[in-house]
Order: C-alpha cells, then sequence, then structure tokens
C-alpha cells in the first residue's frame, strides 16, 4: 500500500462525492491566478457554473485582470465551498481546483451551447454575455485538494471529479 503524506486520507466514495457536490452547488469561486506585473498570485471572485459534462466554468471580460493573467500564463486555481451562517469556518468543506484555463470564445465549436447553458443557471449574465470582450473560460483539472472539514483531507484526480 502506498504510503499517504502527513494528514491525508485515501481518496474514497464519499471524498469524490463531497467534491462533485461542492462543484455543482458552487455560484462563486476564489480565482487565484499569477500577476502578469510581478509574478506573485492574485486571487479574485469569480462567478461560477458548470459545463453539461460537469466541468467548472466562469464568464470572463478581456477588461478584467485575471483574465490577462490567464492569457499570459493558463495554470490557476479556484476554491469552491461556503460556510455555513453558523460554527467555525474550518470545519466547512472547500475545494481547491488545480487548474488549466480553456478559453471559449464566441464562434468556437460548442460556444452557442454553452452559452445557452450557462444562461439556464446563471440567468442574470444576460445582462453582459453578449458583450464583445467576454468569454468562457473551462477549468481543465489536473488535480484538486479536499479539505472536508478537521481530519479529513484528500488529493483528487481529475478522474475522481468525473460524474458517475
Amino acid at each position: 500500500m502506498t504510503k499517504l503524506p502527513s494528514g491525508l486520507r485515501v481518496t474514497d466514495a464519499a471524498a469524490r462525492g463531497m467534491a462533485r457536490d461542492l462543484i455543482s452547488a458552487a455560484r462563486f469561486g476564489a480565482l487565484a491566478v499569477l500577476s502578469p506585473e510581478t509574478g506573485r498570485p492574485v486571487v479574485s471572485r469569480v462567478a461560477i457554473a458548470t459545463t453539461p459534462q460537469g466541468a467548472l466554468l466562469t464568464l470572463v471580460s478581456d477588461l478584467s485582470g485575471h483574465t490577462a493573467a490567464l492569457r499570459r500564463d493558463p495554470r490557476c486555481s479556484v476554491l469552491v465551498g461556503e460556510p455555513a451562517q453558523r460554527g467555525d469556518p474550518l470545519t466547512h468543506p472547500r475545494l481547491t481546483l488545480e487548474a488549466d484555463a480553456c478559453f471559449i470564445r464566441k464562434g468556437d465549436a460548442g460556444y452557442q451551447a454553452l452559452r445557452d447553458h450557462y444562461l439556464k443557471h446563471r440567468p442574470k449574465a444576460g445582462l453582459y454575455i453578449d458583450f464583445m470582450d467576454f468569454s468562457f473560460v473551462r477549468f481543465d483539472v489536473t488535480r484538486a485538494h479536499l479539505n472536508g472539514g478537521f481530519g479529513k483531507a484528500f488529493v483528487l484526480s481529475p478522474d475522481d471529479l468525473m460524474q458517475d
């Protein structure tokens, strides 16, 4: 049996389910990118949805700093999972996804179907989704870190996050 780093548990069906639930429930997330000016991490909040296949997705403007950063270096991470109204926030599950940003622009194959799907889940985006400076970013996950609360840490693969 492979020895896990200290504090990590073997990824099981419950951990995979919790991670998938966090992704499907996410309405926003914290997006970390590398600043083109300084090379240091910068974090911003972005609206989150999923593709029909369950991949994490956001809509970005060319005017935002995180878009410029992702165009220069697509490596990023996204944190999803919010604490409840009460209790210690560190006891609530959260998921950090290491990913590569994949831009999907107007005119790209599948854009229209993705647009329709996104608006079904984020109807208020209808106010700006068709502006010329907007495009989708799909986050192609390379690895994920699930903290299910105290003593419940897991590392997940992209396959662990796939819908059944």
